[in-house]
């Protein structure tokens, strides 16, 4: 019989601090006995990622605008679906707890952040019916949405040094996608964490104390999660 499990989702425009949130919250999961397992998506050194790789290498055009978010979904998606055939899915079905850095909640963000008003709306129904009655990929129990004024996620990614994909490189897509992040979060009820406190930025660990205490508070019970 079945048992099923619950999952955790921290999600986030690029630069707002996703991984360090991320690594916090495993570090303090673990300093408290919780057995849980934990994935990033995308994949990117799994071959079901190629096309979210090549995607974001602009090999389907120079920028996020010239690839359909439909199109751009299917490829995140499929990655997503082989990782539930695998491990992740059978950790699910035993009752486990599954920690994802990205999840469905990503593409709601960058991709519905192509489209605006009604277009926005049938695109996030499709992309949902899609990913958790299509795929049959489970819904998250909570997802923790990181609010970050999109100028101080630049001036974050510019600090990092990394390689910019065609998301990160374009700023106006950016600010799209923390609209739409905001717009996402409200419709499905995500728990928004303000980065942010009387214009500074919070320390990560005074946001990490915010976070667990809002999974805790969702009902989720940390102290008897089954062994995965």
């Amino acid at each position: 019989m079945s048992l099923k499990g619950k999952l955790i989702v921290i999600e986030g425009i690029d630069g707002s601090g996703k991984s360090t949130q991320f690594d916090l919250l495993r570090a303090r999961l673990d300093r408290n006995g919780v057995s849980f397992k934990y994935q990033r998506f995308p994949r990117y050194d799994n071959p079901s990622s190629q096309l979210v790789r090549m995607y974001l290498a602009g090999e389907f055009g120079n920028s996020a605008e010239a690839v359909s978010p439909y199109s751009a979904s299917v490829f995140y998606a499929a990655d997503r679906a082989a990782a539930f055939a695998g491990e992740l899915g059978e950790v699910y079905e035993n009752g486990g707890l599954l920690l994802l850095d990205r999840y469905t909640t990503a593409n709601l963000v960058h991709q519905g952040a192509k489209l605006e008003g009604e277009e926005r709306e049938k695109y996030s129904d499709w992309l949902c019916d899609l990913e958790y009655e299509k795929l049959g990929l489970p819904q998250p129990d909570i997802v923790i949405l990181l609010d970050m004024p999109e100028g101080k996620s630049l001036e974050l990614i510019e600090k990092r040094g990394n390689a910019a994909d065609i998301h990160e490189k374009d700023a106006g897509f950016l600010r799209r996608c923390a609209e739409c992040a905001r717009y996402m979060g409200k419709k499905y009820n995500w728990e928004v964490v303000s980065c942010m406190a009387g214009g500074y930025l919070r320390t990560p660990e005074d946001i990490s104390a915010e976070i667990y205490a809002r999974i805790e508070n969702s009902g989720i019970s940390l102290g008897s999660v089954k062994v995965c």
